[in-house]
């Protein structure tokens, strides 16, 4: 199994802007120490977030870092120029040396769909247009296209051309079945949300993809699923997670109350039986994950990076205590296909004449 950190820049008065953008770069750094293998960083366009711009977050992360894998999740193509989110991410691939993959979506978010006047009917229309401009974008030197929501191209070259040629693009899926069926048709992985609900609606979603890969023609073994947790904190017994994790968890209820949003889960105790949050002993922790792969077959688990109430010294023995008791195991124990290599940059006088 391989394992993400990530973070949407979530942001509170409690901190500065710059600080806030300072510790996600800081947080990136450390993932990359412990072992973590990818670092993503959400879009969102509206409070309580920061994260509008994650092409320019992640080159930030990129001259931080050497070794791991920076992901979007996810890049809200429906909201999005194509030609200039390829432009972005072309750029950001040069940057980091070829370790950009991306996840992308339509977005969720009232607020950032006005900002942009896309509407609950052309949302999905949007972001299929979107991807496949950009997914030719990527592949080819120069696209002739025609579409609804942008002026067309007649022979476009976009500069500049990425350094991964084949670049891996993971679909964002939560609740709808449109993100998985684009999935499968590309032939492209998916990566599931599994965050606000019990496992059921996403497993129902994943089991479609899988139908759906093989139903346009794919390989059933060549489909490749990701998923994400709700949330996470180790000790080294659960009486000790549970006592340290009650209070972040009472006051992520009690924001959701204040904003009208609906708890699905209203009680830690709850959300560790029926949610993916991960909060318990290693041995735990284990168990809940080998569970939930039995139910998603997924290869790769996304953790929250952010200490969300922890200090800092709790916030990184947990991390540290993740990597040293509970990802040897997972690895161990769920064979997972390796990210693609970083592909080498090509010498500064390639293509000149002698």
């Amino acid at each position: 199994m391989k394992f993400l950190t990530i973070t949407l820049i979530a942001h509170n008065d409690e901190k500065s802007p710059t600080e806030r953008f300072r510790e996600v770069v800081e947080n990136a750094v450390l993932a990359e120490e412990l072992g973590f293998d990818g670092f993503g960083v959400g879009e969102r366009h509206e409070r309580p977030f920061l994260s509008s711009s994650p092409p320019v977050v992640l080159s930030h992360i990129a001259a931080k870092t050497s070794r791991i894998r920076l992901f979007t999740a996810v890049t809200t193509l429906s909201l999005l120029d194509p030609v200039r989110a390829y432009e972005d991410y072309a750029t950001l691939d040069h940057l980091s040396g070829g370790r950009l993959e991306l996840i992308i979506g339509k977005g969720n978010g009232a607020a950032q769909a006005r900002l942009f006047h896309v509407t609950v009917e052309d949302q999905w229309e949007r972001n299929r247009e979107a991807y496949e401009l950009f997914r030719r974008l990527w592949r080819e030197e120069k696209v002739t296209w025609e579409g609804r929501f942008r002026p067309s191209l007649t022979d476009a070259e976009v500069v500049p051309r990425p350094l991964q040629r084949e670049i891996r693009i993971w679909h964002g899926s939560a609740t709808s079945r449109e993100s998985v069926e684009l999935a499968a048709k590309h032939g492209d992985p998916l990566f599931s949300a599994n965050v606000a609900n019990p496992i059921d609606p996403y497993a129902e979603l994943v089991d479609h993809y899988r139908e759906r890969w093989v139903h346009h023609g794919h390989d059933p073994a060549d489909a490749l699923v990701g998923a994400g947790m709700a949330g996470y904190y180790a000790a080294r017994t659960s009486q000790e997670a549970i006592a340290t994790y009650r209070p972040i968890f009472d006051a992520r209820v009690a924001l959701l109350r204040r904003r009208g949003l609906p708890v699905v889960f209203p009680t830690l105790e709850d959300a560790i039986e029926r949610s993916s949050l991960l909060v318990g002993s290693p041995q735990q922790i284990i168990d809940k994950v080998l569970r939930y792969h039995k139910r998603l077959g997924h290869e790769v688990m996304h953790l929250p990076i952010d200490a969300e109430g922890l200090t800092p010294a709790q916030h990184r023995e947990a991390l540290e205590l993740f990597q040293a008791e509970i990802a040897p195991v997972l690895r161990a124990e769920i064979p997972s296909r390796p990210f693609p290599a970083a592909p080498a940059s090509p010498s500064p006088t390639a293509g000149r004449s002698a």
